[in-house]
């Protein structure tokens, strides 16, 4: 791994949506466009940089709201970037996720055909997402963005997903959400983990040195230096199904409370199993100083307190050497709540679509997502699981259960069924607002 530097990071330029933990509470839509007319679409590109939201300034004048703009390859083309250009972008976002479901565990009820049209298609050219503390700030975000698309004949709005955060602050399966963000260099936006070293700017924000040296731009410059890829899912949530299956395999409700726990490996209040073992600490999960700061190795590293195969172990397994160079896996994560939540104690599904929209940003759609995905979320083999998967999110098919590690006999449960289901999604490219200038004015 390459050494601390400073690195001048060209804020002015680089959206705020990649690098900015999102605001709690919040309140976010993703909306998705069709470009039909090549001339429309690049006048769709030429409005959006002026209302997209730089990260110059982590505190920006709207507050903590902002817009972002991203485009999928198919949106490229649809705007006339050649092919050679094209050419010069990571090869799974020239596939599309569609295409990687395979690879993703997206099978099975998550495969593509079950997928919410037309999400996964190439319909889907430009996303623009907004994000704000509540909902009257939303609507001003996208009344002021709705210029940039607004009477634009050849490009159609072809979907919608409006997110809100709880009045929990949690996700619909209970736990604290929004708890984890790395620092990055350059960014002065502040890691929640503060052992942890800043990652590289290359892991995240193209056109900049990587962790391992290395600096990925696509080309021309200017289209890639200072964008990101982002990765967006919708994840149906089968809140019922989670709620028996603790319920099942739990001896009393404090027991219940400790299952979910050791799935999850934190406390429904966001306290880490590492920092509190034996109790939730509301407190602490509620001190975004607090929470976050901790690691497994040197104390735990048979996971007898935050078991190795639970969800955030997997996820971000910090410095445990067994899951290899933890560092070239790192990821910006950012989920967002929709629909309404299950009535607390309601144990049966009532057919309401409920769940997280999520977005990870990187530099490195292969050894980021798809390697987090494949190797760490679908298999078990990095931390002695065999064939097992994540607990929270894997997918499942009824065969292998959970297992805690405990003296003197580890716990096992009960076969774990698919608790999160991909409704759809697809890999896209952030482009800088000089790019999206530099889209605009494309020419035939």
């Amino acid at each position: 791994m390459s050494e601390p530097t400073q690195v001048a990071l060209e804020l002015d330029d680089v959206q705020r949506g990649a690098l900015s933990p999102r605001p709690t509470p919040y309140a976010a839509t993703y909306l998705v466009f069709r470009v039909d007319d090549r001339a429309d679409g690049r006048e769709l590109m030429r409005r959006a940089s002026a209302v997209v939201t730089s990260a110059v300034d982590p505190v920006s004048p709207l507050g903590d709201t902002w817009v972002s703009v991203a485009v999928t390859c198919y949106g490229l083309a649809a705007l006339g970037v050649p092919r050679g250009s094209l050419d010069t972008f990571a090869w799974e976002f020239r596939q599309g996720m569609a295409a990687r479901a395979t690879a993703l565990g997206d099978v099975g009820e998550s495969s593509p055909a079950n997928w919410e049209a037309p999400l996964g298609t190439s319909d889907v050219h430009v996303v623009l997402a907004a994000v704000a503390p509540d909902v009257p700030r939303l609507e001003e975000a996208v009344d002021r963005a709705r210029p940039a698309y607004d009477r634009l004949a050849g490009v159609t709005a072809i979907w919608r997903q409006d997110c809100y955060a709880l009045p929990t602050e949690t996700e619909h399966f209970g736990y604290r959400d929004g708890v984890s963000h790395p620092a990055v260099e350059g960014s002065g936006i502040p890691g929640s983990n503060q052992l942890e070293v800043p990652l590289k700017a290359g892991e995240f924000v193209l056109g900049y040195r990587d962790e391992i040296g290395g600096i990925q731009t696509p080309q021309p410059e200017v289209l890639g230096r200072n964008g990101s890829y982002a990765v967006f899912r919708k994840l149906h949530q089968d809140v019922a199904a989670f709620r028996r299956y603790l319920r099942d395999n739990a001896t009393d409700p404090d027991d219940e409370e400790l299952l979910a726990a050791k799935i999850m490996g934190r406390w429904r209040s966001g306290a880490p199993l590492a920092l509190s073992p034996q109790h939730d600490d509301p407190a602490l999960g509620a001190d975004p100083h607090r929470r976050n700061t901790f690691l497994y190795e040197r104390d735990d590293p048979a996971g007898f307190i935050t078991p190795g195969g639970c969800h955030i172990r997997r996820a971000n397994p910090r410095d445990a050497s067994v899951a290899g160079e933890v560092r070239l896996h790192r990821m910006i994560r950012r989920g967002a709540v929709y629909g309404p939540p299950l009535p607390e104690g309601v144990l049966e599904d009532d057919g309401t679509d409920r769940g997280l929209m999520f977005a990870f940003i990187g530099a490195h759609l292969g050894r980021q997502f798809e390697f987090v995905q494949s190797q760490w979320m679908n298999d078990g083999v990095f931390f002695g699981s065999g064939d097992a998967k994540d607990p929270v999110t894997g997918s499942h098919d009824g065969v292998t259960g959970f297992t805690i590690p405990r003296r003197p006999v580890r716990r096992r449960l009960a076969a774990l069924p698919r608790f999160v289901v991909t409704r759809g999604g697809e890999y896209c490219f952030l482009p800088s607002l000089s790019a999206l200038r530099w889209l605009g004015d494309l020419r035939d």
